[in-house]
């Protein structure tokens, strides 16, 4: 997303949301975030795949599986994918080229989790660029140099 605001004093600010597709270090400095990598997904979403197919085989011909069984396996097959594609790390980025020696060029970026909270934090900056000529330093965005 790209949004161009005018600040205060005049000067232009372009800000910017990307979607990170991999986890910037800042976002997993957390103390007790203590990660295994891909593996640990890789094989709870075999166990599952694998508990789900021996369900199916192991079912006889005679019996009628209710629909809500086969959509609460969808459920559960899908949860842990969807929530790692919304809770996915969004950066944060307002930019200006400045115009003179009074207002220099300046950058600020900051890195958010979901789409909704990236889109919160860009209207909150837009905001306070529009009525204080910069981001909230005690906001998500911090400068830059």
């Amino acid at each position: 997303m790209n949004r161009a605001v005018r600040g205060s004093d005049g000067r232009k600010w372009t800000l910017k949301t990307n979607i990170e597709w991999s986890d910037p270090l800042q976002v997993d400095e957390w103390e007790l975030d203590v990660s295994g990598g891909r593996s640990p997904g890789v094989v709870m979403g075999t166990i599952v795949f694998v508990m789900i197919a021996a369900f199916l085989v192991w079912t006889p011909t005679a019996v009628i599986v209710p629909i809500w069984v086969i959509l609460a396996l969808l459920v559960l097959v899908l949860f842990f994918p969807v929530r790692w594609l919304v809770r996915r790390p969004w950066t944060v980025i307002a930019d200006t080229p400045g115009d003179t020696d009074e207002h220099p060029p300046e950058r600020w970026v900051g890195v958010v989790r979901g789409a909704l909270t990236a889109r919160q934090e860009s209207a909150r900056v837009a905001r306070n660029i529009e009525l204080y000529a910069e981001p909230d330093m005690n906001g998500a965005l911090q400068p830059v140099e």
